[in-house]
């Protein structure tokens, strides 16, 4: 007998990062758990932030367009990233956005929601990588930062030292708690419980 198809996942553990000693912003981890085929990996686990979402749907939209794609939860400009309840009705509005865009068969067909879900590549690299530009595919990809739990080491070096890195969704904070400014330990996933499989 046959186990039915499911994937699950989890926008969780939202994270202050600090950009710099004016800007900060702040990212989620999202967990995935699958038997799905048209998953490489069936666990994975990564941190992306709202202006990658926003990448993601304007990507998504533009490959279906006879899709209505779900709304990602409104940029608000009173959006204030020290108060948790903003912090987690944005989570929330992450996560309904993903499970919907998850249930859509042609969706799941595109690579650039693989790479968004299984890899922490930057949203120019991810272009790359399905355009052919890079010297690896989608599922090398996926494979390799699976085994690294982190960013292409050429990639890291590439963007090196003295990278511009102006965020349209920066936000402003004059508190310095709960930042984190450490890219090693704000892109790792805490230990995740793997759901029972029924």
């Amino acid at each position: 007998m046959r186990l039915q198809e499911f994937v699950t996942v989890l926008v969780r553990d939202p994270r202050i990062q600090k950009e710099d000693s004016w800007h900060s912003h702040v990212d989620y981890e999202i967990f995935i758990h699958t038997n799905s085929m048209c998953f490489t990996k069936k666990t994975s686990c990564v941190r992306r932030r709202f202006r990658e979402f926003v990448w993601l749907r304007q990507r998504l939209q533009k490959n279906a367009v006879l899709i209505q794609l779900p709304e990602l939860p409104p940029k608000t400009p009173f959006f204030n990233m020290n108060n948790p309840h903003d912090v987690d009705h944005r989570r929330q509005g992450l996560q309904v956005f993903l499970e919907k865009i998850l249930q859509n068969a042609l969706l799941l067909s595109d690579s650039r929601l693989h790479l968004f879900l299984q890899t922490q590549l930057s949203p120019e690299d991810m272009e790359a990588c399905v355009s052919g530009q890079t010297k690896y595919s989608v599922a090398d990809a996926i494979n390799k930062f699976a085994s690294l739990k982190r960013r292409f080491p050429i990639e890291d070096e590439e963007r090196g030292r003295g990278k511009n890195d102006a965020d349209s969704d920066s936000e402003s904070s004059s508190s310095g708690l709960g930042h984190s400014s450490d890219d090693s330990i704000s892109r790792g996933c805490k230990a995740s419980t793997v759901p029972e499989e029924s």
